[in-house]
């Protein structure tokens, strides 16, 4: 088994330190953001940063949706990382300054693909689907940066995703 690996890039017109903090908002603004390949938004625990748990349907396809339950940890001061519960699939969303009032948002997701013939269509197929789902997101959230100078503390009622809340772990 081989890993895949799936990158999204994008320059943002916003400081980078406002950037990070509106991506480890896990309960207001990463709802926001997400493309309508993503339902079912459950935080378990935590809201920002380091500790926070949130689960989510990725849709990848019509015929493809996995169960994502991630521990989102902070290893760096310009990494969030998420590690999901249910796979082998690690996301990093590095978040670098440019020059004044830009960043560049890079996330790539890497998973352990399988083997013989479906794993073939996995690596081939798999990490250009999910890339273009992770810029849609990346997109949303250059939306969001841009029309907001500082991050909303409400939902967006006419968002592609809501939020549970969930006690469980």
């Amino acid at each position: 088994m081989a890993d895949v690996t799936a990158t999204a890039t994008r320059t943002i017109s916003a400081p980078a330190f406002r950037v990070r903090r509106m991506l480890a908002d896990y309960e207001t603004v990463r709802p926001r953001i997400l493309t309508e390949h993503y339902r079912d938004y459950v935080l378990h625990s935590g809201t920002v940063g380091e500790g926070t748990v949130a689960g989510w349907t990725l849709q990848a396809t019509s015929k493809r949706a996995r169960d994502v339950l991630v521990d989102v940890s902070l290893p760096m001061h310009d990494k969030i990382v998420e590690t999901d519960r249910n796979s082998t699939m690690v996301t990093t969303w590095k978040v670098t300054p440019g020059p004044p009032v830009t960043c560049t948002v890079t996330v790539t997701s890497t998973w352990q693909g399988a083997g013989g013939v479906g794993g073939f269509f996995e690596r081939r197929f798999a990490p250009k689907a999910l890339a273009a789902i992770l810029d849609g997101v990346l997109a949303n959230l250059e939306r969001i940066a841009a029309g907001e100078p500082e991050a909303s503390s409400e939902p967006d009622p006419g968002g592609a995703a809501t939020i549970e809340r969930s006690d469980q772990d």
